[in-house]
C-alpha cells in the first residue's frame, strides 16, 4: 500500500490542492466534535484563536460559536476568499512565513492542516505568537468505516487507482505518523510543556451522494487524474448501493495539545 510522503509540508502539490472547489469542500468535509472544541476551549487561557490552515472556516467556525475571536491564517487564496466572503477574517500566508505583526494570541489550533506545517518552524511560530499559558492544540479526524466497507473499499482502490493513498485514511495507524511529527516538532521547537494527546469519539451517517461528494476533497484524490476519479467514485457508489445506500462512519478527533511554557 503506498505510504504518506515522509515530509508531508513539502508535498506541496498535495498541500495546495484543496482550493480547487472550496464550496465542496465546505459542504462536505466532516466537521468536529462539540466536546472537543469545548475541552480545547477551557484549556485555553483567553478568546483570541488563530486557526492554521484554516480552509473555508469549518473549524473557524465551531470556535466562534465556542465565544472565541478566531483570525484564520489561510496559504490557498481561493480558500481564503470564500471564507471571507461568508464573514471570516482571513490572512493569506504559509503560516511559517506569516507576519503576526506584533498581535499575540491565546490558542493556535489546526484541525486536518498541522502536516502541512513545518512541524518545527510551525511549532516555533506558535510559541512566539501565544502569550505564556496558551495552547496549541492541533487536531484530526480519522475515520473508521464499517469493517466490510472498509475492506470493499480498498478493493476498489487497489484496483482502479493503486498508487492512491486513500485507503491509508481507513487504516487506525494512518494518522499515526503525521502525530508523531507534530510531537516531535512540538518537543524540538522548544517554549511548550510536554505535548499530550486527546481523543474524541463521534459518528456520522453518511449517505451514498454525501460520500461520493466529499471524497474528491482529500488530498489522495485530489491528484488521481480525472477519468480514474470517475471510475473509483463510480465503483465505491456500487460498494455504498450494495451496503444498503448508506452507513455509519465511526470518527475519532486525535488533538496533539500542549500549553506554552511561562519561562
Amino acid at each position: 500500500m503506498p505510504t504518506l510522503p515522509p515530509e508531508p509540508h513539502r508535498a506541496r502539490s498535495m498541500a495546495e490542492s484543496f482550493g480547487t472547489d472550496p464550496a465542496r469542500y465546505d459542504r462536505s468535509r466532516p466537521s468536529y466534535p462539540d466536546d472537543m472544541v469545548a475541552a480545547i476551549v477551557a484549556a485555553t487561557p483567553g478568546p483570541d484563536v488563530v486557526d492554521v490552515g484554516a480552509g473555508t472556516g469549518i473549524a473557524t467556525r465551531l470556535f466562534q460559536a465556542a465565544g472565541c475571536r478566531v483570525l484564520g491564517v489561510e496559504v490557498d487564496p481561493r480558500m481564503a476568499d470564500w471564507a471571507r466572503r461568508r464573514g471570516l477574517d482571513v490572512e493569506v500566508a504559509a503560516f511559517e512565513s506569516w507576519d503576526p505583526a506584533g498581535r499575540v494570541f491565546d490558542a493556535v489550533v489546526s484541525g486536518q492542516s498541522w502536516h502541512w506545517i513545518d512541524p518545527v518552524a510551525g511549532a516555533a511560530k506558535a510559541a512566539a505568537i501565544l502569550r505564556p499559558g496558551g495552547r496549541l492544540a492541533a487536531f484530526w479526524n480519522v475515520s473508521q468505516p464499517p469493517p466490510d466497507l472498509a475492506e470493499a473499499f480498498v478493493d476498489v482502490y487497489q484496483r482502479v487507482a493503486p498508487n492512491s493513498l486513500a485507503p491509508r485514511a481507513f487504516a487506525a495507524t494512518g494518522y499515526s505518523p503525521l502525530t508523531d511529527k507534530a510531537i516531535d516538532g512540538i518537543r524540538r521547537a522548544g517554549g511548550f510543556d510536554e505535548p499530550e494527546e486527546w481523543l474524541f469519539d463521534w459518528e456520522r451517517t453518511y449517505t451514498r451522494d454525501e460520500w461520493l461528494d466529499q471524497l474528491p476533497t482529500s488530498g489522495a484524490h485530489t491528484l488521481v487524474p480525472p477519468g480514474k476519479l470517475d471510475d473509483v467514485l463510480a465503483d465505491i457508489g456500487a460498494v455504498v448501493d450494495a451496503a444498503g445506500g448508506s452507513f455509519v462512519m465511526r470518527y475519532t478527533a486525535v488533538v496533539i495539545t500542549s500549553t506554552r511554557t511561562t519561562a
